[in-house]
């Protein structure tokens, strides 16, 4: 780390400008050291009473932030950086190649038509032409099938309810959804049958099933939050900026997906709606927060989802779901009638089966419904994935000692992608070093808990605990002790990440990862749901840190970040990997992904 000098507890860092970044780098890789043992059932009981209790809370938060260094990183450390509240970077207009500019003015169905404007010719191969046993049924698949007259909207609407039925059901009991209501979605199914054989529909997405993560608001749900009781006390009375985006471009909203209760986990498993089981092995995570999202998508139910990312939570999800997860720079997607539970480091975010899909929807929400938090609205850039050549030049920044920091099977497998892309594009690798990793996750830990525990004060005075998952309340317990020292310790932190990584930028396009590092014990991607977490939920911050390693940044610096998919460990189950881009460059980011897609396809 960038440091001065320490004594027993106490950090003084180097001024961020000081600090050498260059792979040549005295800077040391601390790893995660997560101090805190796995606990359900029970267990997690005794430890939420323990931790809730006057006498032995205190002492207990005490122990758990100095064993796990929040003490001697955040709330003790010495930084000449003041502090920054809001990852909101300023619009410069910088030239990307191979892209389209579209008009801020345009509406979402307009926004939608350029987007499929900028796909390549090849996308309109017929279904019929697939060699895979499984394909997912892309936008452009139910576009064309629709237009054809091949299938309705209200038929894909029966077989989709049938589907999601089976799914919520004994043998599978998968837990995708929260809430579905079969006659909501068949009534905008038929509405956009109705238009197809009237011959006017409203643009790519009409009659196209779409899920919204139950963290977003979208009538005629209640916004729960994977709660019992959140809803309740904040009713749902509009749809989400994002959502009425969707609504007016056709799709048809089926209904509100599993997450874990309050975003305050990385598993994905809720005491009160079931676990989500991964569709790749129905006994593993399928990971969180946006845990049904990614696996509904991941199951062929719908082509695309909708997420909120605080900390990895569209993009850890995808991975291990083997989907594509998007999540644009903050401040680019209107985040009105979100759940304001992480507001400087949630952002809304993508699950789809291909890049173009994620593209698609990225292109309908990223319209300007609501007023902005930025006084110059940026410009948009879309890709032109039509372009008969890549983008040249491209440098991709790999800091070793991060990227290696995962099982053999997510190592091996992320190299060989990177290096497959380099070899087909002529794109180079930039060695570099990423200095305070393990600060930065700490410090946004801090204020991902500061802001959740804030956002939610008001109502936590009304709320009898007992309504809370066991998990949670300690989740709650814990966030509500940080202090405001800590939390302005933890913006201090920002502000030196931020200069790390915009120095980075100046001699690279994207820094490249893999997405998630390994669950511990079995060195597995998505580790196994064990019974006893079903009726309380689990506490396990040992595989949590391991799962959001490398997302952090993304939500932290409000960065746009993707990830896609590159190949199986040996049990079978995704891994993926993530590009982490410069402010407002969505379209460079796409455009790698897509190239990164093609590569992985011709791999099949």
């Amino acid at each position: 780390m960038g440091l001065l000098f320490k004594n027993e507890g106490h950090v003084v860092f180097k001024p961020a400008k000081d600090v050498d970044l260059t792979p040549a780098s005295s800077e040391l890789y601390l790893r995660a050291n997560v101090k805190a043992p796995r606990l359900a059932g029970f267990l997690v009981k005794v430890f939420a009473w323990f931790l809730e209790s006057r006498i032995f809370g205190t002492l207990l938060l005490f122990i758990l932030k100095r064993d796990n260094l929040i003490h001697k990183l955040v709330t003790n450390a010495e930084l000449e950086e003041p502090p920054v509240y809001v990852p909101l970077h300023p619009f410069e207009d910088k030239e990307e190649q191979d892209v389209k500019q579209v008009g801020s003015e345009l509406s979402p169905p307009e926004l939608v038509q350029q987007a499929i404007e900028c796909l390549p010719v090849s996308l309109e191969k017929t279904l019929n032409g697939s060699n895979f046993s499984f394909r997912h049924w892309t936008i452009s698949d139910y576009s064309r099938a629709y237009t054809s007259g091949e299938i309705t909207p209200r038929t894909v609407a029966e077989h989709l309810i049938a589907a999601i039925h089976a799914s919520s059901t004994p043998p599978l009991h998968m837990s995708f959804f929260i809430n579905y209501k079969a006659e909501d979605i068949l009534k905008q199914a038929t509405e956009s049958t109705l238009r197809y054989e009237q011959g006017v529909p409203i643009s790519a997405l009409d009659g196209v099933p779409i899920a919204i993560k139950d963290e977003i608001d979208c009538l005629p749900y209640p916004t729960t939050g994977g709660t019992k009781w959140l809803h309740n006390l904040r009713p749902c009375t509009d749809d989400a900026c994002c959502v009425k985006c969707l609504r007016l471009c056709g799709a048809v909203l089926v209904g509100k997906t599993n997450m874990h209760e309050l975003g305050a986990g990385t598993s994905g498993i809720n005491p009160h709606y079931g676990a989500t089981r991964n569709p790749y092995n129905r006994s593993k995570i399928s990971g969180g927060s946006s845990s049904g999202s990614a696996a509904v998508v991941a199951s062929g139910l719908c082509p695309v989802a909708l997420g909120v990312d605080g900390g990895g939570s569209v993009r850890m999800p995808a991975a291990l779901c083997g989907v594509v997860g998007l999540k644009p720079t903050f401040g680019r997607v209107p985040h009105s009638g979100v759940l304001p539970l992480t507001w400087t480091v949630g952002m809304i975010g993508i699950l789809a089966g291909t890049v173009e899909d994620a593209f698609i929807v990225y292109a309908a929400i990223s319209c300007q419904l609501s007023p902005r938090q930025l006084s110059v609205s940026p410009k948009v850039n879309f890709p032109l994935l039509n372009s008969t050549k890549p983008i040249s030049s491209i440098k991709l920044a790999k800091y070793g000692e991060w990227f290696n920091d995962c099982s053999d099977d997510i190592r091996e497998c992320c190299s060989n992608a990177l290096e497959r892309l380099q070899k087909q594009y002529d794109w180079k690798t930039v060695e570099v070093t990423i200095p305070e990793i393990e600060m930065m996750r700490l410090a946004h830990y801090v204020t991902i808990g500061s802001e959740c525990s804030t956002s939610l004060s008001s109502f936590l005075e009304k709320l009898d605990f007992k309504e809370l998952g066991w998990d949670a309340r300690v989740a709650l317990a814990v966030y509500g002790a940080f202090s405001s020292k800590e939390y302005i310790k933890a913006q201090k932190i920002r502000n030196r990440q931020m200069q790390f990584h915009m120095n980075l930028f100046t001699q690279a396009d994207v820094i490249v990862s893999p997405t998630v590092g390994y669950c511990f014990l079995n060195m597995v991607t998505a580790y196994t749901i064990l019974d006893d977490a079903l009726d309380t939920g689990e506490l396990d911050y040992i595989n949590g840190a391991a799962l959001v390693r490398y997302s952090i940044a993304g939500n932290f610096l409000g960065l746009p970040a993707v990830t896609v998919p590159v190949g199986y460990d040996k049990s079978g189950l995704p891994i993926g990997l993530q590009l982490i881009g410069k402010p407002w460059s969505e379209a460079t980011l796409i455009h790698i992904a897509f190239a990164l897609q093609k590569i992985w396809y011709k791999g099949l």
